[in-house]
């Protein structure tokens, strides 16, 4: 068993991540970050975007509270099926080991993952890593395994499957197991894997669809890693960043294609 780090936002899907990283490495330690201030994150991303493309989103992201309750009952099945668990602290998650910061960020979250000294640090959920951190960790030294919810380097940033599917690129709806560093999603990868939708699937069934495929492929790395056989490799070709759908947007795509 390796000594591994796990720095994470919170959420279901870091829980699944935990308690299943949990059943393998009875020393895990989980670093917890805060949520990162709603008005924050707006303003940076008008910044960004622009304030046209974030109210779209923002629309969005209320018509998807009730696509979200619709889909409850499917992400349920997926889950079961693939025997993810989403339950906060289970027993195999030792509070003594468990830290809460503001910010992944923060000096102090240099210090605790230094005093850890893990052999393997996986990321989660998080806000990007500075690049102090990143030396920091990159000086332990301890790979930072990150599961991405597309396939890179095409379809890097958010929603990486639902974008595939939107683009008529079925062949790319997946998930990727990479190595972080600096960029965004632009690590070298160490696995990916396709997955399919079927027709109850949708938005909001596609993140469940491709934590269940690639789960497996971080245990296996960060049992690879902690035995000093994980390879990793970086990929050319397209590479694009994207955001979260704007509700015109969402709506003209599946009117066109039948993606939802």
């Amino acid at each position: 068993m390796a000594r591994v780090l796990l720095l994470a936002g919170p959420g279901p899907s870091t829980w699944i991540v935990a308690n299943a990283l949990a059943r393998e490495h009875a020393d895990l330690t989980v670093i917890l970050e805060q949520r990162e201030p709603r008005a924050v994150f707006l303003r940076r991303r008008v910044r960004k975007l622009g304030l046209p493309a974030v109210a779209g989103q923002l629309l969005f992201q209320l018509w998807g509270r009730i696509g979200a309750r619709l889909a409850a009952a499917r992400v349920r099945e997926i889950m079961a099926g693939a025997g993810l668990d989403d339950r906060p602290m289970q027993p195999g998650i030792r509070p003594d080991h468990t830290q809460r910061v503001a910010n992944a960020n923060d000096p102090m979250v240099a210090f605790l993952i230094a005093a850890a000294e893990p052999e393997v640090v996986v990321v989660n959920g998080t806000r990007i890593l500075s690049p102090a951190l990143l030396d920091v960790i990159g000086a332990i030294p301890a790979p930072v395994l990150n599961i991405h919810a597309g396939i890179t380097p095409a379809y890097r940033g958010v929603h990486g499957g639902y974008w595939a599917r939107a683009r008529g690129d079925a062949a790319r709806c997946g998930v990727t197991v990479h190595l972080v560093d600096a960029g965004v999603d632009t690590g070298a990868i160490v696995a990916q894997a396709a997955i399919a939708p079927g027709p109850r699937d949708n938005f909001f069934t596609y993140p469940m669809l491709q934590m269940a495929a690639a789960l497996p492929l971080l245990l296996a790395a960060v049992r690879e890693a902690g035995d000093g056989r994980l390879e990793a490799r970086q990929i050319g070709g397209e590479s694009r960043q994207y955001s979260h759908p704007t509700l015109w947007g969402y709506v003209a795509t599946g009117l066109r294609r039948g993606v939802w």
